[in-house]
C-alpha cells in the first residue's frame, strides 16, 4: 500500500477541534530543500589574542525551507460508485483546495473577528482625537501546521507560498483538475506552548542523527580507503 504525504493543521494539541487534514491525493515527485545559512559572525575572545584566534561562529541556526508540487483530479472519485463519488460530483477537487487555503490564513474563532474589528475602530477614533490608542488589534496567530512526508519526515512547518492552477472544469464550473506549488519553511524553533511542533521537531532530528550515524558505520566499513590529508 502506498503512503501518502500530508499537511496537517493542529491547534495547541491533538484533543482540541477536529484539525484540517490535506492527504496528497497524488505524493509530489521531487521535493526541492534549501538550507539557507546565516551570516558567520567573527569573535574575538581577547583583545591579545587578536591576531591569533579568530572563530567564525553562526549569530543563528540554519533555516530550511522546501517547495512541493501537488496534484488533485476528481477522475478516480468520479468512477466510484456511492458516497464516495457524492462530493466530487458536487465539488470537484474544490474541497481539497479549499482545506489547503485554509491552512494560509490567520486563525478565527466565532466573534473573534467582530471583537477586533471593534478594536479597530475603538483606536483610530482615538487617535483622531488626539489620544492614544489604548485597545490594539492583537496580532493574528498562523495556523500550525505537520508535514508528514512518511514515518522519518514529521516537520512543523509554515506555508510561505501557494499558487493553484486550476485546469479542468465540471459543467459548473468546479475545478476537476489542479495543480499546486506549495513553498513551506520548517519552524526550527516553535513557540514554547507548542508541543506539538517541538516533538515531531525533536523526533525528526533524532531521525537525522540516527541516519547520519550509520552513514559514519558505513564509511568505516572495511575495504574502504580514505586518503588523508
Amino acid at each position: 500500500m502506498l503512503m501518502r504525504g500530508a499537511l496537517v493543521e493542529y491547534g495547541m494539541d491533538f484533543l482540541g477541534p477536529i484539525p484540517n487534514i490535506v492527504v496528497f491525493q497524488f505524493n509530489p515527485e521531487q521535493i526541492a530543500r534549501t538550507i539557507q545559512i546565516p551570516a558567520r559572525r567573527t569573535e574575538i575572545k581577547s583583545a591579545a589574542k587578536r591576531s591569533q584566534e579568530q572563530r567564525g561562529r553562526a549569530s543563528a541556526p540554519p533555516t530550511e525551507t522546501f517547495t512541493i508540487t501537488a496534484h488533485f483530479s476528481a477522475a478516480d472519485d468520479l468512477g466510484k460508485s456511492g458516497a464516495a463519488s457524492a462530493i466530487p460530483r458536487m465539488f470537484g477537487v474544490g474541497p481539497q483546495l479549499a482545506a489547503l487555503e485554509k491552512m494560509v490564513y490567520p486563525l478565527k474563532t466565532p466573534g473573534r473577528a467582530i471583537g477586533a474589528e471593534v478594536d479597530a475602530v475603538a483606536s483610530a477614533l482615538s487617535t483622531a482625537r488626539g489620544q492614544q490608542a489604548t485597545s490594539p488589534v492583537p496580532p493574528e496567530q498562523i495556523p500550525r501546521l505537520l508535514f508528514i512526508w512518511g514515518p522519518a519526515r514529521v516537520l512543523p512547518v509554515t506555508i510561505t507560498s501557494m499558487t493553484l492552477t486550476e485546469q479542468k472544469f465540471d459543467f459548473l464550473l468546479n475545478p476537476v483538475q489542479a495543480e499546486v506549488q506549495i513553498g513551506l519553511a520548517v519552524a526550527s524553533e516553535p513557540p514554547n506552548d507548542d508541543t506539538v511542533g517541538k516533538g515531531a521537531l525533536d523526533y525528526t532530528n533524532m531521525i537525522k542523527d540516527t541516519q547520519a550515524t550509520l552513514n559514519l558505520a558505513k564509511a568505516v566499513e572495511p575495504g574502504l580507503e580514505i586518503i588523508p590529508f
